[in-house]
Parts: C-alpha cells; structure tokens; sequence
C-alpha cells in the first residue's frame, strides 16, 4: 500500500512485530489485515482521506494503565499515555522477569506502537490483536478484511478471549448523533454507531434517537515458560463515545446499597469512561478471588463481565420497551396513524427481526467461548460459572422477543390484508356505480340507434313520442332486473339447473 509505513520506517525504529507480521501473509493470510492496521495506523478502510499528521497522531496514540497486585492483595497503577514511557517500563520489566504476583495492563484504543510494544515484548499471538481491531457482522463477498472462524478445537488451545456485546446510547438530537458517529470515526479500532431509528410520536423527544454501539473486550494471558513467575495479563477495551448519554443512567452498580448506617460509603465508578469503570471495578476484586488467579486467569475479566451482563440487559430492556410500542401501534390506530401508518411499522419490526439473531449470537459465543468453556489454559476450576444463568436468562429473553416479533409480524399481516379487502370492497361499490350508469344509458341508446335507421329526418319528430314511450319504460325494466339480480342470490338456481342439466344427461 502506497504511502503507508513499513517496518522499518523513516523515523530509524525498527519494528520485528511488524516484520513478524509481514512475514506470515503467506501461511496466514488473515493476519496481513493486522499488518496493513498498523502500516495505515488504523483500520485501513480509514486510509482514504487521512492526512500524514493524522497517521502520526494515530500510530503513537497510547493510553495504558498497569494495575500490579502483591501477594496481600494490595494493588498499584501506573499509567502511560506516551509511548516511550511505556516501551521504558516493559524495558524494564524484562530485567526483574515480571517478579509479581499479578499484572493486568488495561489498554484503551490500539494503536501501531502500542501493538508493537507488547507484541515485541510478551510475543503475543497476533491473532489476538488481529480479532479486536474489526467488528464486522458480514462481509462484502470481495472484501479482503474477512476473518473466517477458528475450528473449536484450535481457539479452546489459545490463551485469549473475545467478548463482543452492545451498548445502547441516548441522543437528544440527530446532530448529537453525528457527532457520536465521528467520535467512532477518530477511533482506532473500527466500532461504528447504529442508528436505531425507531422515534416514537408523542412519547419521544422529536429528533431524539437511541444509538447502538457493537463493543469488544479481549482478554489475554501470558504462558509462563522459563522460569516466569507471576500472572501477566493484557485487557483491551473500547473508546468510550462522550456524545449523548448512557440509556437510562447506564448500568447498575455491582456492589449492594449500603446499609444507612455505613460510614463512610464506599466509592463508586466515575461513569465518565468505558476504560476508567473497567480499572475500577477489577481493582475491587476481593482478596479471596485474587488468590484463585492461579486456578483461573480469566478471574481478571469477571468484574468486566458483570458489567457487559449489565448492558446486555439495558440492551433488552430497551428492545422490550420499542417492541411493545409497535403493539401499541396496531392495537391503536390513532397511535398508528402518528407513527405514520402500517409501512413504518413493519420498517420499524423488520429492523428488530433483524437485529435479535445477532444478538442472539453474541450473547451465545460469551457462553459456550467464555462462561462455560472448561480447562482454559489447563486450569482445573472455572470461576466465571456463577455468570451463566444471567446469560442464559439473556439468552431465553432475547429469543422470546424474537418469536414475539414474529407473531407481531403475522397479526401485521392480518391487518393488512384487512386493510386491502376494505380498499378492494369499496372498489367494488365505485364499479357498481358505474355499473347502473352503464344500464341507464344502455336502453336509451339502443333506441336511439334503432330509430336512426330511419333516413327521413323530416319524420324524426313524429316518432319523438314513440321513442320516450319505448325508451323510458325499457331503461325502467333494465334497472329493475339489475337490482333483483344484486339482490336475489343467484347461487341455489344456478345449482338447481346444473343438477337438472345433469338428469336429463343421466
């Protein structure tokens, strides 16, 4: 790719991550997607557009937090927002061999240098990195980004998590949208922010909307091998998105309310971040569950769990919320009326009937890849188990939300097809009208034509009489028999003169 750095680059640093990466195009070709992020800086659909300065910003953007646990469960946190601060403490690091008791570096963002520093440093899986920089949920059959699912049996070998959940955002207007969309836009990583588009008349703000955001979290432990010791850990989490608001406040706190007569009140998260809830939360693990770390690693990720549990559920609730609206919306037709008729409806369900398989999907890869796989890294417990049944209660609502907009669907179409009998019944009324006009004049210019055989015009005035005496009573007579035979069902003497016809055949 023309104009993109390479691994060894003008600035005199030398790259063996990105070397390592450049060199497995061939046998991994999944992998050249890696090496073409961090030759472009960020994910390269993004390349166009981008100026040489906005590739700089990009490439050495770097926000880490180094949380380190002693053996008593205390914990410190050292944070990196430069580069060479960072490259500086793995540097060092490699001279005490990691001589602790556990160490979790949480990373917002992922940039090239940031890759390059702990790739270098712990040689890291690329197929870690590879896994969190994209979020797509289908594929462009000429898209070269595609990354095809790994067999069961290799990813269950790996010593890395994938977790991919939803968040749901509050906009007041479509310009605070916008703007939430170009926040997403100046990620690194690509997330992208759904319009849910299904405003209410009457209940929602006008121009407000409701954004859906598709997260990742990923979690990878060190394999210690000669002579490590200790817990290494790299948790990567998502930019957070400052337009608009968490919906309905956001998550609920993990912690129990307090009792009135505690003082004084434990701390709470800031709320102001994905990454700053994330360190919050972990560094709360209780001393008990840090000494288990060595039965199960995957503890480090179990608060982050909690709370993608918890937008999971803000997730459903909503869902519940614009799914029963649209009932409202055929159970009323005033409401159906402001909502703008039957098409937007089924617009609006369509996009729902669309949406819960894939929820559905992702909820079901946390269970089977995450809550319940056993033996991750030949541990002999599983300590995220407590977490299953809120995901299957997930999991069941999600897919009764689905058969419950499959059943909307079908009243839907009851109701217009009703709606077309109705429009067919009163094209039939507008064909009868024509119908009696049509008989009206029918008699009147039969008569009309049969008295103009006459080539004598000169007589056409004594015969004037004798056409209305002809004509009226005629035009009369037709549209008796025409409402008698609207009227009479003619069925039982059609059946009565076939079954005739049928004897005298017989």
């Amino acid at each position: 790719m023309a104009g993109l750095a390479s691994s060894s680059s003008a600035d005199g640093k030398s790259r063996p991550y990105m070397a390592h990466l450049e060199s497995l195009a061939q046998g991994w070709p999944h992998i050249s997607y890696l090496a073409d992020f961090m030759r472009v800086t960020t994910s390269p659909p993004r390349l166009r557009g981008l100026k040489p300065e906005d590739q700089m910003e990009r490439a050495s953007r770097t926000k880490v937090a180094c949380l380190t646990w002693d053996a008593n469960g205390a914990v410190s946190r050292s944070d990196f927002v430069q580069i060479d601060s960072l490259t500086g403490f793995l540097a060092d690091s490699v001279k005490d061999k990691e001589n602790v008791y556990a160490r979790l570096f949480v990373v917002e963002d992922l940039s090239r240098d940031v890759i390059e520093a702990l790739g270098t440093r712990f040689d890291i899986d690329p197929s870690f990195f590879r896994s969190h920089i994209a979020d797509y949920m289908w594929y462009n059959t000429r898209d070269p980004w595609v990354e095809l699912p790994d067999l069961d049996l290799t990813s269950r070998k790996r010593s890395y998590l994938h977790v991919r959940y939803v968040q749901t955002r509050y906009f007041r207007s479509e310009e605070s949208l916008v703007k939430a969309r170009q926040e997403a836009a100046n990620f690194n990583v690509l997330r992208r922010v759904d319009k849910d588009g299904n405003w209410v008349a009457g209940v929602d703000t006008a121009g407000s909307d409701v954004g859906l955001v598709r997260s990742r979290t990923s979690l990878w432990i060190r394999p210690n091998k000669n002579g490590e010791t200790g817990l290494i850990g790299i948790l990567l989490v998502d930019p957070t998105i400052s337009e608009g608001y968490p919906m309905w406040g956001g998550y609920r706190s993990l912690d129990e309310c307090p009792s009135m007569n505690t003082n004084p009140l434990p701390g709470a998260p800031s709320r102001t971040s994905v990454f700053e809830d994330t360190i919050y939360w972990t560094t709360s693990l209780k001393r008990e569950e840090l000494a288990n770390l060595a039965s199960d690693p995957r503890i480090l990720l179990k608060k982050k769990l909690y709370i993608i549990c918890s937008e999971w559920y803000t997730l459903v609730k909503y869902a519940t919320t614009r799914v029963t609206q649209l009932e409202w919306e055929l159970e009323n037709p005033d409401f159906q009326h402001h909502a703008g008729g039957l098409d937007v409806t089924i617009k609006k369900l369509h996009v729902w009937r669309r949406r819960f398989p894939i929820f559905r999907t992702l909820v079901s890869e946390v269970l089977a890849k995450v809550i319940k796989r056993d033996g991750f890294m030949g541990c002999v417990e599983n300590h995220l188990i407590e977490l299953r049944c809120d995901f299957e209660i997930l999991l069941t609502d999600i897919e009764n939300l689905q058969i419950r907009a499959d059943r909307i669907m079908g009243v839907v179409t009851a109701v217009m097809s009703i709606e077309e009998s109705k429009k067919a019944f009163q094209q039939t009324r507008s064909l009868a009208r024509l119908t009696w006009l049509a008989m009206t004049f029918v008699p009147l210019s039969f008569v009309a034509t049969l008295f103009s055989m006459n080539s004598n015009l000169t007589t056409l005035s004594k015969t004037l009489w004798l056409y209305v005496v002809i004509a009226v009573p005629l035009t009369a007579l037709v549209l008796v028999v025409t409402v008698c035979s609207m009227a009479v069902n003619l069925t039982p003497i059609k059946e009565n003169f076939k079954k005739r016809i049928r004897r005298r055949g017989g």
